[in-house]
């Protein structure tokens, strides 16, 4: 998959589906906000139970989003890979097809 097209697919899909639900777009971008504000746990903690769900749920979008994120916050391969090994033992052999996807967006995202 191309990791970079899928995503910006995903975002026009986005945009049209918020011209249709804007409120419900609104209430989604503020409970996004308030859960992603700087606490007791940080934002690159956070990414990555949210890419956990994201691998657990099969849910690709967010997997690409998430991975995107983490990249932003500086993330490293170790690190991910890491990560994707506790979400493939969680998850079992689903969680392990997607952990694969997780690692192949990291990749083609991150150069």
């Amino acid at each position: 998959m191309d990791w970079k097209k899928f995503l910006s697919k995903t975002r026009e899909n986005y945009k049209l589906l918020n011209e249709e639900i804007p409120e419900t777009f609104r209430g989604f971008s503020v409970m996004g906000e308030e859960a992603k504000k700087n606490g007791l746990v940080d934002n690159k903690t956070k990414e990555f139970v949210a890419l956990g769900i994201a691998i657990s749920t099969r849910c690709e979008s967010c997997i690409g989003m998430h991975i995107e994120a983490l990249i932003k916050l500086g993330t490293n391969r170790d690190e991910l890979v890491e990560i994707l090994a506790m979400c493939s033992f969680m998850g079992g052999g689903p969680s392990i097809t997607f952990s694969s996807k997780a690692l192949e967006a990291y990749d083609q995202l991150s150069s």
